[in-house]
């Protein structure tokens, strides 16, 4: 059996609760979260120690004993990505297959930092929402039998601070990492942005409360065709993190990763200049 280690800002959090099971039964048990470290309690919830109690893991006290323990690393804390790179530094460092979380970085500047201090210790590393792995959205891709695509439209919940990956990961993942520039065209209560790409290929999207993640692609050959991610996307997420344990290999390029970040950190910008472009780092 395989071990994984769980570090997190703190543990009492949904991904934390749910991975191990997903893990356990993805890989019929042949890989097992078995120690975990929580930087603070968590403020609202169970404290850590109370956490693995409840889900039978074991509690360590410092990222160094369970970088030690573990054979493969999960950096969470999802909704503090500005303590990912005080989370991932030792993780990144001793060579270990490493999933962060999403939301990856808080800034262009940090995911960049984070790739680095994994290229200079062989370690390698992924991250993603799992959005990006929904199959109504890679079907589609499938289906489409290569047919350019014209403009991406997403629609999705939740808030842009913690959600906005979930709609900009598939657009990377569709339309590509070398978007060219950015434009916020929503409102305080709906956030909204069009994305284009230096050929004139164009992705918008909104958050809109309670909407389903949804994409419609128009083809530049004329036909248009809307998707909802309706089955489990964590399924689909968790056999390819699984594969990247086993493999080394990850799923996700970092050139793709650093571009959804780097949207995101734009799209805040932009969003003090309603209906005015901004320029995105190359």
């Amino acid at each position: 059996m395989k071990t994984i280690g769980f570090i997190d800002y703190y543990l009492d959090e949904w991904h934390a609760d749910n991975l191990p099971s997903w893990i356990a039964e993805a890989t019929k048990g042949g890989m097992q979260v078995n120690c975990a470290y929580g930087l603070i309690d968590s403020p609202n919830g169970l404290s850590n120690a109370e956490w693995c109690r409840k889900h039978g893991i074991t509690l360590l006290d410092s990222i160094e004993a369970v970088v030690e323990q573990s054979d493969y690393l999960i950096v969470l804390s999802p909704d503090h990505p500005e303590f990912h790179e005080q989370l991932a530094e030792l993780p990144l460092r001793s060579g270990k297959p490493t999933f962060i979380d999403k939301t990856f970085a808080p800034d262009r500047a940090a995911a960049m930092r984070l790739f680095e201090v994994a290229s200079r210790s062989g370690t390698p590393i992924f991250s993603s929402s799992a959005l990006r792995f929904a199959s109504e959205y890679t079907d589609e891709l499938h289906r489409s039998g290569g047919r350019r695509i014209d403009t991406l439209c997403s629609q999705g919940p939740g808030k842009f601070s913690n959600y906005a990956i979930h709609q900009i990961e598939p657009i990377v993942s569709i339309m590509g990492a070398d978007a060219r520039r950015i434009q916020f065209i929503g409102t305080e209560r709906t956030p909204a942005l069009v994305i284009e790409y230096p050929d004139g290929r164009r992705a918008t999207m909104h958050h809109l409360e309670d909407a389903p993640f949804r994409l419609t692609y128009q083809y530049e050959a004329g036909a248009s065709v809307q998707v909802v991610a309706q089955t489990d996307f964590f399924a689909p997420f968790v056999r390819s993190l699984v594969e990247f344990f086993r493999t080394g290999q990850p799923p996700v390029k970092p050139t793709e990763t650093i571009a959804v970040i780097t949207l995101i950190e734009y799209a805040r910008k932009a969003s003090i200049s309603p209906g005015e472009w901004l320029e995105l780092p190359v």
